[in-house]
């Protein structure tokens, strides 16, 4: 599931300094700016802070998607042939609230994953609830006859602000469309520049998608370090732990690799 959105979605456009949506009501236009007492304030982001940036904008843009959710995604382009980046914008552009927001049944993608989660849209003319549900080619979306009365569906179709894309087919008299195929990164109408490939690289520096550094514990179990306890074997577990990891994530090895490692080191002594 999609994490809650607790905050106001424009708040988002004013974090990360973009207009995401291309909305002419987001207060970046006006205020082109961070929030917050320091937020004109010159800042020269690093390499970790520009690939921490590009993650947040294709995160926030597809309806502020959770965190977990988004690295599964990210794992499965990566387990796929091709282009890790490509194909996380195919991922990304099957999720049925995606695909209900580019039909422009909804103003924005956190319309459309209610219009979804609500269960005013057919898939192939069963109900589908689930905004994360992952489309196929040819899967034809549609409103149902209620929802197709709503005001904001009106008002989502009635804009002119986007135009329904190529990968897409549209019958705007029937309110009924065909998801065609998975599109390329080039082929997605962004209004904002999107740096996928940035975000690929900001899971991959750790060696294993969604590493964070300082978020090593020892495996359950392990009899490690006997001679110490509590808060000082953690410590001291998490320092070799760090040792370790620069030349595991150099190569590529999982970090659990990392872990059994350790372990069989200190078994064995």
């Amino acid at each position: 599931m999609s994490s809650k959105r607790v905050e106001s979605k424009f708040k988002i456009n004013r974090r990360l300094g973009v207009n995401l949506w291309g909305r002419a009501k987001s207060p970046l236009n006006r205020r082109d700016y961070g929030p917050g007492q320091h937020g004109q304030r010159r800042k020269k982001p690093s390499d970790f802070g520009t690939q921490l940036m590009a993650k947040q904008k294709l995160k926030g843009y597809y309806g502020n998607i959770g965190e977990r959710q988004f690295r599964r995604l990210f794992t499965e382009a990566r387990r796929r042939k091709g282009d890790t980046a490509e194909n996380l914008i195919g991922l990304l552009e099957r999720r049925l609230d995606a695909v209900v927001y580019r039909m422009k049944f909804a103003v924005s993608p956190f319309a459309s994953r209610q219009l979804v989660n609500h269960g005013h849209i057919l898939v192939n003319g069963k109900r589908v609830n689930i905004s994360s549900y992952l489309l196929k080619d040819n899967d034809t979306v549609e409103l149902r006859e209620k929802a197709k009365q709503m005001a904001v569906v009106l008002e989502a179709t009635a804009s002119t602000e986007r135009d329904v894309p190529d990968y897409l087919e549209l019958d705007g008299s029937k309110l009924k469309g065909k998801f065609l195929r998975a599109p390329q990164f080039a082929d997605v109408p962004y209004p904002v520049s999107m740096e996928p490939n940035l975000g690929g690289e900001f899971y991959s520096r750790s060696g294993s998608p969604g590493a964070r550094r300082g978020s090593f514990s020892p495996p359950r179990g392990a009899c490690m370090y006997p001679g110490l306890r509590g808060h000082d074997k953690q410590r001291r577990y998490r320092a070799d732990a760090g040792h370790f990891q620069i030349s595991f994530a150099t190569s590529g090895v999982p970090l659990s690799m990392c872990w059994r490692f350790i372990t069989s080191i200190h078994h064995a002594i």
